[in-house]
């Protein structure tokens, strides 16, 4: 959501604009220009965030994050929990949200062995950091350790293991094109509790492909669900590609 404030000899100077967001846009601005001007300027700079954004959503919902709840979608910042009572604080680059972050561990006294040896680890092994993997995996892969993950994720997985809303399958076909996605059962699900619609995120991503109001940023369809129009994103480096 953008808020935009006119001053009183508006459209001579520009308006002021504020969103939710890590930071605002450098707003361009003539006599000639228009609000819509404005709207266009922002959803650019919206695009510009998605990869931010879909890092953000990937720490949220795979690891054990601090106030999960209600995450802060403008802070490049993450707490999350690493075992023992030990918090791993992570600054998430808005340039370039694949990259290395920078972090450091807290933690109370008891686990101060635990967080030291955490610290060390990430020392030693950072260069192991890869722009190919995922930002948990990553994490687990310097750290060497699994990394708790949130409450109830486990049971959410179990209650994934139905049809998908689309090819009307559990598990994809065994078949040696699609890969890893061989035989897989669905793992995508529209976030609107009242639809709740399982799908494989092929099938998914392969709708989307389909529909002209879909809308593709860096590795991220948008688009609205088939069943209740809510709006869905899916990654399609999360796919395996099929010519």
């Amino acid at each position: 959501m953008l808020e935009i404030q006119l001053n009183r000899d508006y459209p001579k100077t520009p308006p002021s604009v504020s969103a939710d967001v890590p930071y605002m846009f450098t707003l361009e601005w003539s006599t000639s220009s228009r609000l819509k001007d404005v709207m266009h300027q922002f959803q650019k700079h919206l695009d510009n965030l998605q990869e931010f954004w879909s890092v953000l959503d990937d720490i949220d919902k795979s690891l054990c994050v601090v106030d999960a709840k209600q995450p802060s979608r403008s802070s490049p910042v993450r707490r999350i929990h690493a075992g023992n009572d030990c918090i791993l604080i992570v600054h998430i680059n808005f340039d370039d949200p694949k990259s290395l972050p920078e972090c450091r561990f807290i933690g109370p006294v008891p686990s101060a062995m635990h967080m030291n040896n955490l610290h060390m680890l990430w020392r030693r092994n950072s260069k192991k950091w890869s722009k190919e993997k995922s930002f948990p995996e990553n994490l687990e892969c310097i750290l060497g350790t699994e990394l708790p993950r949130p409450q109830g994720l486990q049971d959410e997985d179990d209650q994934q293991q139905v049809d998908c809303g689309i090819c009307y399958a559990q598990f994809l076909p065994t078949d040696v094109e699609l890969g890893a996605r061989s035989g897989t059962p669905t793992d995508y699900t529209c976030e609107n509790t009242s639809c709740n619609k399982s799908f494989h995120s092929l099938c998914l991503t392969d709708w989307l492909r389909s529909i002209t109001t879909t809308r593709q940023s860096f590795d991220v369809l948008f688009g609205n669900c088939p069943y209740c129009s809510d709006p869905v994103a899916v990654k399609i480096s999360n796919v395996n590609k099929i010519d």
